[in-house]
Parts: C-alpha cells; structure tokens; sequence
C-alpha cells in the first residue's frame, strides 16, 4: 500500500468515525451536548465545533482557498448537533474527494499554511493530511470518553482498517457508499 493509499483510507475512516459518533451525539437527551463536562474542550457541542472548525481551516490551506487564518477565526459555531452533523459530513465528502485527486507526488508539494504572527509557512500536503487526522482522532477520543458519561453509550470507532472489521461495519459501509 502507497502512503497515498493509506491517506485515502484515513479520509474514508473519518467520515465513517464521524458518522458513527453523531449518530450517537444526535441520540443524545436534551441537554446533554452542551453540557458542561472534563475535557480539554468543556463540552460535546465545542470539542466538535473546534475539530469542523480546525478540519475547514486545514483544507482551506490544502485547496488554497485563500482564506488563511479567517477559516478558523471566522468560523462560527453550531449551536445544534443536528446542522453540526451535516457541516461535518459535507466536509468529511470534500476530504475524501481531495485525496482522490491527490497523485503521489502530490504528497511532497507544500501549501503555505497562515500560522498568524509566526508568518506564512509552507508545509508538505502529506504531512498536513496525517495532521488532521491525528487531531480528528485526539478529539473524537474526547467526546468518546465524554459520551461515557451521557445517555448513550460511546459508540467503537477501531473497526475500520483490518478485513476483519468489515463484517463489523459492512452496512455503514455501503451506507455511506465506502
């Protein structure tokens, strides 16, 4: 397998985590998203506002959408798990068709990334790539342990990758045309 091939994998791995863990936000009690709880993030509602948020800011900088910084700065958060989910499964579509255009040399090319007063610095597309999802993944695992302490149990979000997980996930796979 190609480093690209495992990106391309990883994007189709967060829209199906994504998926899987709304489907267990939107089941949530009134309540119980915005509620205040232990994390980095103090609650469900901004730990997933913050992961769309950084997601759009990064592919902004990957697509040159020429909204540097603003994409973070500018966003506005959802009040509502309902609009949240659907903002992050069109975002989670437009991951996976941008690592469908990728070639492999793609991966070296560097974008310039606005990190505010410490300048404009380019960064490998690759390593912005493995960059998201790293920070996808530390988030989800918040709201994970912080579903723990709701009316839903936290839903498992390792069953992607081995052949063996496919039976696992087969129909949320062709659910969600993966």
């Amino acid at each position: 397998m190609t480093l690209l091939e495992h990106l391309r994998r990883m994007a189709r791995n967060s829209l199906w985590s994504n998926d899987r863990l709304y489907r267990a936000v939107l089941a949530l009690k009134p309540g119980e998203f915005e509620a205040v709880r232990t994390s980095f993030f103090p609650s469900i509602r901004e730990t997933l506002n913050h992961v769309l948020a950084v997601d759009r800011l990064y592919l902004d900088f990957l697509t040159k959408g020429g909204l540097g910084a603003a994409a973070y700065d500018d966003f506005v958060p959802f009040g509502d798990a309902v609009h949240l989910a659907a903002a992050q499964a069109d975002f989670d579509r437009r991951l996976v068709a941008f690592c469908d255009g990728l070639s492999e040399a793609d991966l070296d090319r560097r974008v310039v990334t606005d990190r505010r007063e410490d300048g404009l610095i380019p960064e490998r597309i690759g390593d912005i790539l493995g960059h998201v999802f790293l920070h996808d993944i530390h988030h989800r695992g918040q709201v994970h342990a912080m579903l723990s302490g709701t009316s839903v149990a936290p839903p498992q979000l390792d069953e992607f990758l081995l052949d063996y997980d496919l039976k696992l996930r087969k129909d949320e796979v062709e659910r969600l045309n993966l």
